[in-house]
């Protein structure tokens, strides 16, 4: 995926890393998922709890006591983004509102000054360990199989999932663009500007909530910050030229050349400078929106993550070994949004996405990874109860609905609590994914909503409780308990 240069780069960056952290313990974790699949959230409040001693009884060194200090420091890269962590937690207590989706890279860098659980280490001094948060789109992660593909496959590939029966009709606007324009005809910028904008309009439109499409690389055509009318984000898939090559200054060439400079701006960099160096990594995964969207956009994300998980460097490296080069050696993929459900259908949340990234997860615990796959909530929205319904008991979920979302003919206001009941996801999750013919049963859909951030509570002194989560804790022990002992 990388040349020589770009091999020594990274190790260059290794090495002063793990010089470092020799004064510093650092961990460099990773925090990613598609679009809406909570990165935001679940990092406020990953730090929130670490800051104001939340509830945390599956994470060990909170669990014994063990954490004397947390605090945010100043963060180690100086042309990344900070994460804005007070914005996101301000925006999430005071207005009760979900914070911007992630659009690009930033970092946040937490430290944890904690005893050690071995007496004989605390007869010396304190522990500290630094953890590097690095939050990331994930449509990003889908670009870097591209390093290792040419223009004619990736434009087979992207025309050829253009025609499936599922996404035919929000492509119909670039495929009619693709069949009026001639490949090998002379370039001409307004017509390539037409192509790319007719290509982001349908990528836009596969990730909307009725299809829940993932598969959809280029990854910044999606959002393209900076480099938007740039003409590195200025290209599109055409079909191959019919002797191989396409004329020198013809519209196929242009795009062509766009193409490579995409990969050589956009991709290497991020994958040299962010992704190389990452020690733990988070996959976040919204598996509920893919299964109400119905068969079509569950195997399309089952790709969509296993082309992501493809691109870790999962393993474990020698003391010797991690100089030079970084491998991530625990990956946690987390099933969101498990406040939606009952606790009931939390263990079937987590073997629907455990089906999801089966194959990956196999060849990263061949290589001597860690995973672990957890149904979570990094924000607990509801509560649970039960009511009587027609003398039958049903599990329901309570909490605020957002303004303006919908179940049947009811809008809900933003102010008033409700009770759902969910429903229940399959006993067996393969009913939800397509066969080799394409079929498959389709399950009865999961009424759920976006519900507000939660109120929270104030003990009698006045202080305000920290976020409510299920599951966080678990997360915290699996991603950086081990380097707390």
């Amino acid at each position: 995926m990388t040349s020589f240069a770009d091999e020594a780069r990274i190790a260059f960056d290794n090495l002063a890393d793990r010089t470092s952290d020799l004064i510093n313990p650092t961990v460099r974790l990773g925090v990613t998922g598609l679009s809406r699949a909570g990165k935001t959230v679940f990092i406020s409040a990953l730090v929130h709890n670490l800051l104001h001693g939340g509830r945390l009884p599956l994470f060990s060194p909170a669990a014994g006591d063990r954490i004397a200090r947390t605090y945010l420091e100043e963060q180690p890269d100086d042309a990344v983004p900070r994460f804005q962590y007070e914005d996101h937690i301000a925006r999430l207590l005071d207005e009760r509102d979900w914070p911007n989706s992630t659009r690009a890279i930033s970092e946040l860098r937490l430290t944890i000054e904690y005893e050690s659980a071995s007496g004989w280490s605390r007869l010396f001094s304190r522990g500290k360990l630094s953890i590097d948060i690095v939050d990331y789109p994930g449509e990003w992660l889908l670009d870097l199989p591209l390093i290792d593909k040419s223009f004619a496959t990736f434009s087979a590939e992207s025309i050829e999932r253009a025609r499936l029966p599922g996404r035919r009709q929000i492509a119909g606007e670039f495929l009619a663009a693709l069949d009026a324009v001639d490949p090998a005809a002379p370039m001409d910028e307004p017509t390539a500007q037409r192509l790319s904008r007719a290509f982001s309009a349908y990528l836009t439109a596969a990730r909307s909530d009725n299809t829940a499409l993932s598969t959809l690389p280029p990854g910044r055509f999606l959002m393209p910050g900076d480099l938007e009318g740039s003409p590195a984000l200025t290209f599109a898939p055409i079909p191959a030229a019919k002797d191989g090559s396409y004329p020198k200054s013809s519209l196929g060439a242009v795009l062509e050349r766009r193409y490579e400079a995409y990969k050589t701006v956009v991709v290497k960099p991020f994958f040299r400078d962010h992704f190389a160096r990452l020690d733990r990594q988070i996959l976040l995964v919204d598996a509920l929106q893919a299964i109400n969207a119905g068969p079509e956009a569950v195997r399309d994300l089952e790709i969509a993550l296993a082309d992501i998980l493809r691109c870790f460097r999962p393993g474990r490296s020698s003391w010797l070994s991690s100089l030079l080069s970084r491998r991530i050696d625990r990956i946690l993929v987390a099933a969101t949004k498990a406040d939606h459900l009952h606790r009931e259908s939390h263990r079937r949340l987590e073997a629907v996405v455990r089906r999801l990234v089966d194959g990956a997860v196999k060849r990263a615990d061949f290589s001597g990874a860690e995973t672990q796959v957890i149904a979570m909530a990094a924000i607990r929205a509801t509560r649970e109860a039960r009511i009587e319904d027609r003398g039958e008991d049903l599990p329901v979920i309570v909490g605020v609905p957002q303004a303006g979302e919908r179940i049947g003919e009811e809008t809900f206001d933003g102010r008033r609590e409700t009770a759902i009941f969910p429903g229940d996801l399959p006993k067996d999750p393969g009913v939800l994914f397509t066969d080799a013919d394409g079929k498959a049963e389709r399950a009865d859909p999961i009424r759920f909503v976006r519900f507000r951030p939660p109120r929270l509570e104030r003990t009698d002194e006045g202080l305000t409780l920290s976020l409510p989560h299920i599951r966080l804790d678990r997360a915290l022990e699996f991603l950086v308990g081990d380097r707390l002992k």
